[in-house]
């Protein structure tokens, strides 16, 4: 290697390694003198087990470091052909793809969002996360203080993908044929009927769930997971699009029961709604000129989009690091001790498997959202507080010192290192 080489190759900008090192890696190295022609480079791209290589007559400078990119399919070479199996090597042209049909199919997501910002003011973090379980098919807990558009948007969002939209007030006196239907004798016919229940809708709003009995909230059980009623002896299927959407006030604890742990981590996400700034109120109010100001939404989609949608959101691609960072992350709740966490004494009970496979659906709904068709770390970090922070159990040494599961979450995340 000649001396002006290695110094014009010890000059070049390196890129950032934090972000490179979990999905490839580039390299410009000079020819060695006497092999080929003097003043040649290579550029050597390491992919998996891959090693793809291109010709320069000079080094390739750039302004500066580049964000992360997935990597454009690369040109025909022949060692492609010898190196790898046939899914590796078509990893660049199926991102690429993966990326166009995400395009094709999330065209409806931008007027969606501006149509439920017409009479949602603010509640970003509200909005995008009942897409994600639009998109996903996982039900919703919101929790918030009365007054914050819990069940606005819930109705507003129903409007706007022509579905049908069902909401139950939960009280103290209520039975579980009240949610799911029962059997009805007519005396004409000498037989029973099925009368189905309110359950039977695309979109369930369950308003304060905590305010029915447990027998009650058992009812919704077999339909948030099996997506089917049981009536008698009679099994049936609930639409494709079914959501259930459950709302429950914080500080009010007179006449409401805790929700069973099993209903609890059926639910997706658990969404904490907060209250909208000064500036957002200030907007509430202006749009409120009339006691009977109400605002028309107009339908940008409809279910047969959201179901394609879903279907190009599963072929979003997720690096095996991505995979190991997200078990990583479900398995330090369960023994931090193995991330040198001292967390024992808070933790009861840490993340179920749910926990693991949300995270994923989680994370691609993310990413479909943004655009993208590959996943990175950044969407599992921020869908992980939601996906938890309703499955990790805190001990009473944690409630004693006032310690949250999601201040435990974030000391996790804070630790486990990211690919």
């Amino acid at each position: 290697m000649m001396a002006s080489q290695k110094q014009h190759f010890t000059n070049f900008p390196s890129f950032p390694r934090r972000r490179e090192s979990s999905y490839f890696k580039i390299f410009w190295i000079p020819a060695f003198a006497g092999m080929t022609e003097q003043g040649t480079f290579y550029e050597f791209i390491i992919y998996k087990n891959l090693a793809i290589f291109n010709r320069f007559e000079e080094l390739p400078m750039l302004e500066k470091s580049p964000q992360f990119i997935p990597p454009a399919a690369p040109p025909p070479s022949p060692s492609l052909d010898s190196v790898g199996s046939p899914q590796t090597t078509d990893v660049y042209s199926s991102i690429q793809r993966i990326n166009e049909a995400v395009k094709e199919s999330s065209s409806w997501i931008s007027p969606l969002k501006y149509e439920l910002s017409k009479v949602i003011v603010g509640q970003e973090h509200l909005i995008e996360r009942l897409l994600i379980g639009l998109l996903s098919g996982g039900h919703i807990l919101l929790e918030g203080l009365p007054g914050l558009a819990k069940t606005l948007a819930v109705k507003t969002l129903a409007k706007a993908i022509q579905t049908d939209f069902r909401r139950i007030q939960f009280t103290p006196d209520m039975l579980p044929a009240d949610i799911i239907g029962t059997q009805i004798y007519n005396p004409q016919q000498t037989t029973f009927e099925v009368k189905q229940g309110p359950i039977f809708s695309s979109l369930v709003l369950a308003d304060e769930i905590n305010r029915a009995p447990a027998k009650v909230q058992s009812a919704l059980l077999e339909a948030m997971q099996e997506k089917q009623v049981t009536i008698g002896d009679q099994s049936f299927r609930l639409p494709e699009l079914f959501l259930v959407l459950a709302t429950q006030n914080p500080i009010e604890q007179e006449g409401t029961y805790p929700l069973p742990e099993a209903q609890v981590d059926r639910f997706m996400l658990k969404v904490v709604v907060g209250y909208p700034s000064r500036a957002e109120e200030r907007d509430i109010l202006d749009s409120f000129d009339h006691t009977d100001s109400e605002k028309l939404v107009t339908p940008v989609t409809d279910p047969r989009d959201i179901l394609a949608a879903r279907k190009v959101i599963n072929t979003i691609y997720m690096d095996d690091k991505i995979k190991d960072y997200i078990v990583s992350l479900v398995y330090a709740t369960r023994e931090p001790e193995s991330f040198q966490l001292e967390l024992k004494e808070y933790i009861e009970t840490g993340a179920s498997p749910r926990a693991t496979i949300n995270l994923k659906a989680v994370s691609r709904c993310l990413a479909f959202l943004a655009g993208r068709g590959y996943v990175t770390p950044d969407d599992v970090k921020a869908s992980v507080i939601d996906v938890m922070r309703h499955r990790l159990r805190i001990s009473y040494e944690a409630e004693a010192e006032g310690i949250s599961s999601e201040d435990i979450i974030r000391k996790i995340l804070d630790t486990v290192p990211v690919p």
